[in-house]
């Protein structure tokens, strides 16, 4: 690896990015509490494990040390897909990194300008968006801010590559291409629910079967998460079912809380 990858962040996203990273070199993850340390050490090491590849977890440092990171070379925050919280870590991390360290996010909606004027160095500020799962999906959505130069555009095409991705330059708007197109249609697909009565899983079985989708609209939802699709919709202006913000009000986010617009408790 050419880059030494710094992950900010213990989430799902940040876990499939160093046990994928951590294929070609080694990663530092930085978690922000004890409890989630633990975590995002047990998570890869189960991810390396599906991969065949035990000894990636062992290629992969685990620190509650925000400065931990000071030396990486290629540094990507992967946490809560709000601005503010971002904006302040990227900020947090413009004053730990080296000058020529890339900040990089893995941000799906947001403004890239904004998040780059936060990390302090808009001229090194990549988004660098990677699909869950990270260790099996191949796109990434590339995103510069105007300021972004040659160098921090090669780099972050030439770690993607690395990591086994295929990258995707798109524009700065909100939801790139994936989530712009896919979100509307998977609201719809609830709308639609609501409107004819016909159940969830029947809809995701005639999307697979009849469009040739992996996944129906519903358990995908459910596998984002209802809490973070709303979160995106609201921020790509798209318009989300009441039915989903009632969920979420009931605290039913899909697979992670074991119900959503699916029940997983069996």
């Amino acid at each position: 690896m050419t880059e030494t990858i710094g992950i900010a962040g213990s989430g799902a996203i940040a876990t499939g990015l160093a046990a994928t990273a951590a294929g070609s070199g080694d990663v530092v993850l930085w978690a922000r509490s004890d409890a989630s340390a633990e975590r995002a050490t047990a998570q890869i090491a189960k991810l390396a494990g599906r991969l065949e590849d035990p000894a990636r977890a062992d290629r992969v440092t685990v620190t509650t040390d925000l400065s931990g990171l000071a030396d990486c070379s290629y540094v990507v925050e992967a946490i809560v897909e709000e601005l503010e919280p971002k904006q302040a870590l990227l900020a947090e991390l413009g004053g730990i990194c080296s000058e020529s360290a890339v900040i990089a996010s893995t941000t799906s909606s947001l403004s890239v300008a904004a998040l780059a004027t936060a990390s302090g160095r808009p001229d090194r500020f990549a988004a660098l968006h990677v699909f869950n799962p990270v260790t099996a999906m191949k796109l990434v959505e590339v995103c510069f801010a105007d300021e972004g130069s040659d160098e921090t555009r090669e780099r972050t095409l030439a770690l993607c590559e690395e990591l086994g991705k295929t990258a995707v330059a798109v524009p700065d708007v909100p939801g790139f291409v994936v989530n712009a197109l896919l979100f509307p249609y998977l609201f719809h697909a609830v709308d639609h629910m609501e409107k004819t009565g016909i159940p969830a899983a029947d809809i995701d079985t005639a999307m697979k079967l009849g469009a040739g989708h992996p996944m129906g609209p519903m358990a995908l939802l459910d596998f984002v998460g209802l809490d973070v699709s709303a979160a995106i919709g609201d921020e790509i202006g798209a318009n989300v079912p009441q039915r989903i913000r009632d969920l979420i009000a009931e605290g039913a986010l899909g697979r992670k809380s074991g119900r959503g617009l699916l029940d997983y408790s069996r």
